[in-house]
């Protein structure tokens, strides 16, 4: 299923970054000479995506209800192999990308059969959280338990290795041990959305948060199920290419966990 269309969009508008401030914000010119300011939904620091004078595109869709009419969807890099490369930056975009994937029985070799999906559930030690998606199996599945999926948006690459997070996340350390939390009563399962074409695998990002990787691994030993998706980005859709496997650790060069196998 490789290359399938997951998502379909209005063209975008390409233009080249100026600079992003105050986390919202990003100032691109566009390919017709004039300047726009668009709103950024990844506060974080983008490592290695946060470029100015890189291409990057823009979705226009002026409303009332918005302060601004554009959005910062994609960003041009360079990328593993030296080509250039879209990466999807929207954090807004993976959690409707991921339920299209599973939609599209992408991911029905990994979750089995789903009679019905829901979005930002309440869960959690403190009932203060919300999964980001709870899948039901159908009732006679081979394992009827509910499935507990956590999506993270990965830009973040060293060569072809896919990292996540970024920087110091205390919420994503949280979501790893409440991950935890629902086994064995029902499945937990972490889909960290490799929103680039050009990795071939995924680690936790030790260097930027020594924690996460800790706990990372903790939640692989307790049962948590991993399956980095990877897409490519383009001017009007979004495509499935296929999953990744993971590292235990940034440092593991060897037996990496197969995804298709959780």
């Amino acid at each position: 299923m490789s290359g399938l269309s997951l998502l379909q969009f209005e063209p975008l508008h390409e233009g080249v970054l100026l600079k992003r401030y105050k986390r919202f914000l990003a100032d691109v010119r566009l390919n017709d000479g004039s300047e726009v300011t668009a709103h950024c939904a990844n506060t974080g620091p983008m490592t290695g995506v946060l470029i100015p004078g890189q291409r990057v595109r823009l979705r226009h869709a002026p409303s009332p209800t918005r302060k601004l009419a554009w959005t910062w969807e994609q960003a041009e890099v360079t990328g593993a192999d030296g080509s250039p490369c879209w990466v999807g930056i929207n954090t807004a975009l993976p959690n409707r990308l991921i339920r299209a994937t599973v939609e599209a029985g992408c991911l029905q070799e990994q979750l089995g059969d789903i009679a019905s999906i829901r979005a930002e559930v309440t869960y959690g030690r403190d009932r203060k959280s919300r999964i980001d998606l709870l899948l039901q199996p159908p009732e006679n599945a081979k394992d009827p338990r509910p499935i507990y999926l956590e999506v993270k948006n990965t830009t973040w690459t060293d060569g072809d290795l896919a990292l996540f997070p970024d920087t110091v996340t205390e919420r994503g350390q949280k979501h790893l041990q409440e991950l935890m939390d629902v086994l064995p009563d029902a499945r937990a399962v972490l889909v960290p959305c490799l929103s680039r074409p050009d990795v071939a695998a995924f680690a936790p990002g030790d260097s930027a948060d020594p924690r996460y990787g800790e706990l990372f691994r903790e939640a692989l030993d307790a049962g948590v199920e991993v399956l980095p998706c990877c897409f490519s980005f383009e001017v009007d859709q979004v495509r499935w290419q296929g999953l990744r496997p993971v590292k235990p650790s940034t440092n593991a060069s060897n037996n990496p966990f197969s995804a298709s196998n959780p």
